[in-house]
């Protein structure tokens, strides 16, 4: 029986629960992947260079042929990861794990042949039409989907990320954009945190998040739960949030969250104050030519000092500028913005200040 193939839309269902292996390249798959996706390459970097060049230069035949060479040795190894990666698929008690998903760039010979391979060997296997390829274009399409969204905001400090994971504990529905993006939005958000995706890979990771919430409230019984984001700059760090996306935040409902400077000035010396010194004066450096030149020697010298709050008081009062000038220019026709005020940066009191708004 050949190998069944799936559209996208089942291919990511199956997806939630199941084995993904992307055969293309390591090249191919460290640029971008499906999110949920393992990597078992086919060919190396180098191999796939050969088989193209005999493909365009000779012929679909002589690529075959030398995509064989290559093949051959590596079977016996890749159906034994493929078992291993089995086996740390976590089932259900009495299920059994046998269901892979596989893709290459656009759904011809590299995951048919292995597909067909692991079909051979036993496992239940489905191919995605269109690959790689298709799963780019679905994921591009989910910016356009309508969402009800709701977004936090709040001067930096507010403590947003820490009431978005309140949020989730609470079962509410969460996107949060910046651990999408391995960065804190700030001068600042890189530092302790990984590298930052791809552009491609950053919205695969935000598309797969907005499929998986829109089957999560298909499934629901009742109406659909808002979403819940942090209200953003349009660039995280070195990303961009797809500008589909970001015109539908910025015409959502934002509720800001008015906290003293004091409160949130401590909230982030805690947060920053263990930070290595010369990452925080670099990072001080990025933003001279818009805090201005007294500023920013200030700033460092605090730094250096071992001031942290004196630095981070004039860092606060730059960015409080700037994000009182983004609350204002919120795209036409949304509804205005709600201003909460709280007393203190406590994710339990401010959720809950949130969610009454609801109500």
């Amino acid at each position: 029986m050949p190998v069944k193939q799936l559209d996208i839309k089942r291919f990511l269902e199956l997806s939630a629960s199941n084995l993904v292996l992307d055969v293309r390249s390591p090249g191919e798959f460290a640029h971008a992947h499906i999110p949920c996706a393992f990597s078992l390459p086919l060919f190396t970097n180098e191999e796939r260079k050969v088989v193209g060049t005999a493909y365009k230069q000779e012929s679909r035949e002589k690529a075959i042929k030398v995509g064989l060479d290559y093949f051959g040795p590596k079977m016996r190894g890749m159906v034994e990861e493929v078992e291993q990666l089995m086996a740390a698929q976590k089932k259900a008690p009495g299920e059994t794990a046998n269901i892979v998903l596989v893709h290459c760039w656009r759904g011809g010979m590299r995951s048919a042949g292995v597909a067909w391979l692991l079909d051979l060997y036993g496992f239940t296997v489905y191919t995605l039409v269109g690959g790689y390829k298709a799963f780019r274009k679905y994921a591009i399409s989910q910016f356009e989907v309508p969402y009800s969204i709701k977004v936090v905001g709040g001067y930096t400090g507010s403590g947003k990320t820490a009431i978005l994971n309140k949020f989730t504990r609470l079962g509410k529905t969460v996107i949060d954009l910046e651990l999408l993006a391995n960065h804190k939005g700030s001068a600042f958000g890189h530092l302790g945190l990984p590298d930052q995706p791809s552009q491609e890979m950053f919205e695969n990771k935000l598309a797969l998040t907005l499929d998986r919430v829109r089957q999560l409230n298909n499934d629901a019984a009742a109406e659909p739960m808002p979403i819940w984001v942090e209200d953003e700059s349009m660039r995280i760090g070195t990303v961009m949030i797809p500008t589909t996306f970001y015109r539908q935040m910025r015409q959502a409902q934002c509720y800001f969250l008015d906290i003293p400077f004091g409160e949130r000035l401590q909230y982030i010396v805690k947060d920053y104050g263990k930070a290595d010194r010369d990452k925080l004066v670099n990072a001080i450096l990025r933003i001279q030519k818009r805090l201005g030149g007294l500023e920013t020697k200030t700033a460092i010298n605090c730094i250096v000092e071992k001031d942290i709050e004196g630095a981070f008081a004039i860092l606060l009062k730059y960015y409080d500028k700037w994000y009182l000038k983004g609350l204002h220019s919120r795209e036409p026709g949304g509804p205005p913005v709600v201003t909460i005020p709280s007393s203190a940066v406590e994710e339990g009191l401010n959720a809950q200040l949130l969610l009454n708004q609801l109500t």
